[in-house]
Order: structure tokens, then sequence, then C-alpha cells
């Protein structure tokens, strides 16, 4: 969770300062739902991820340096720097890839569920949204489609109060996005987003229901976005700065550390925190060095 607040930092620094271009959508504040839920997985289930996955990615296991380089725009990034923040992908950690287009990691994790389910793996998707993607169709469909074919997906969403500028209940008057399950014959669960042993709990459960060939699951985990929609969002316009500032006080990192107190030895966490400042450093550092993409190669890997 560290690690993931402050790669975010550190990105948003360098984006303000011009060495980033494109969109850049933070996960700040939601660091406990990203390593909650991959904490409950194994290596070979996969995730797919949302526009906001800097998160997701770093709790697959993926490379703090070929991430920085991707959002750097360079060679070594996990798309060769083509890719940039919002279309990640680590196929050897079973990262398979953001989707920009509200909902769509539901269809990827879904197609993925079917791929283990005809090849009788034992292996789990998880597709991670956000309160938004509740309003489309495809939404639906994923769930539906996973239900009738009892495949071993579990949805997440991650209900962070806002789909970009509107808040929760102005898209929906059920304040509990997990009771649509029951329309698909599915578990459905609140769970603290806050709480990563929450999370983790809530995604072990889903997950062995799925790997013994339950079917899916839906998750909501409730959390608070604590920047904009991206760095160029006028926030200010639709939530007020006492909001956000009473939110950040419900620290996920601070609820772990409460938590943890005295079950950790002293220093222990000062020394995670140290090394995964020195990570990142050496991430930017390998971003900084790589080259950008050879302009020949442009439309390699494209259709």
């Amino acid at each position: 969770m560290y690690t993931i607040r402050r790669f975010e930092v550190t990105m948003e620094r360098a984006h303000l300062e011009g060495e980033l271009y494109g969109p850049f959508h933070s996960s700040m504040g939601q660091e406990a739902v990203s390593v909650g839920v991959c904490a409950a997985l194994r290596l070979d289930d996969v995730v797919a991820s949302t526009h906001r996955g800097h998160g997701h990615a770093i709790a697959k296991g993926a490379d703090l340096g070929r991430i920085c380089a991707e959002l750097w725009g360079r060679s070594t990034g996990y798309c060769q720097g083509k890719g940039g923040s919002m279309h990640i992908v680590s196929m050897h950690h079973g990262f398979v890839g953001q989707s920009p287009i509200i909902g769509g990691s539901g269809l990827l994790a879904t197609g993925a569920a079917l791929a283990f389910d005809l090849n009788r793996e034992e292996r789990v998707a998880v597709a991670f949204m956000g309160d938004g993607a509740v309003g489309q169709g495809v939404f639906h469909e994923s769930l539906n489609l996973a239900a009738i074919w009892r495949l071993p997906v579990v949805f997440v969403v991650e209900n962070n109060g806002y789909a970009h500028s509107f808040r929760a209940e102005q898209m929906q008057v059920n304040p509990d996005i997990a009771s649509r399950a029951a329309g698909f014959g599915i578990p459905g669960v609140v769970v603290d987003g806050i709480d990563v042993f929450a999370v983790r709990e809530a995604t072990r459960t889903a997950a062995a229901r799925a790997r013994e060939g339950g079917g899916p699951s839906l998750i909501e985990a409730k959390c608070y976005r604590w920047r904009g929609h991206n760095l160029g969002d006028a926030e200010h316009l639709y939530r007020a700065r006492e909001e956000v500032e009473e939110a950040r006080r419900n620290d996920p990192l601070d609820r772990f550390r409460a938590a943890t107190f005295d079950l950790m030895p002293p220093g222990v966490l000062e020394e995670i925190e140290a090394a995964a400042e020195e990570e990142i450093d050496e991430a930017v550092r390998f971003a900084r060095q790589s080259l950008p993409p050879d302009p020949l190669t442009a439309l390699e890997g494209s259709f």
C-alpha cells in the first residue's frame, strides 16, 4: 500500500513538472482495495483493470521500473511506451490489462474465466471497476453471462463515491451496488474498502467459491477517491475541500498501522517504507535512462 501511495505521489509530481504526458488517474485512498484483492489471489490468477489501474498492477506484482517507463513513454515499458498510464499489461504477473472503456474490464475478466473453465484450470479472474461502470450495459451482460455459465470470476466494484464528477447517489437510488448480485443469483457483499484485511477476506471467500465451481461473486468495496477524476479535473466544482480532508483522515495506511501496531517488531514498517522509496527512485532512474520507442515500430502490435 505504501509503495502504491508513494509511486503515485512521485508520478503526479513528474506529470506536473512536464516529464509525463497524457491523462493520469490517481488511486490514492483506494490502496487497500488493490492490495486486499490481489493478496488473496495466486500468481496464475488474472486481473483486468480500469483507467485508474496503477495500484492494481503494482499489487499484482508488476515491475515498478517497467510501469514507470511506460508512463514515461519509453521503449522499456510494458507496452514499449505506446500505451501509457491507461494501458499497462503484464501477462507474466496475470495482469491482463487495463480497459479505459468504462465497464470494459468485466468482459475481459469474464472471457479469461471462460478460458479457464473450458481448459479445466482452477484459476480465477478478477474484474476491477468503479461505481460508474454499474450504469453500463456491459456490467449486467458480464454478470449475467458469468452467472449462467458459473464462470470463475470475481467482480470488484471500487465504490469511491464518484463517477467522474457525479456523486454515486446521483447515479443510483440503492446505495449498495452489491445488492444487484441477487438479480443474477450470485453472492454480493459490501466490504469496508479502507480495511485491507476485510477486503482480503471477502476476496478469499469469493475466489475459493469460484475455484470450486461455484461461479461468480460481486464485491463492493466502499472507499474514497482522494484526488479528482484526473490531474486536470476541476474537482472543486463538485465537492468541498472539507469533504476530502475528512475522508483523508480515514487513511487505509493509518488503519493498517493501527491494526498491526502490537504485532510488528519495532522498525519493520519503517524498513518496508524505506525499501519502497528506494525501489521507486530506481524505477524513475530506469525510466529516465531508457530510450523512447523507434518511430519505425509505431505500427507494430496494432491492428
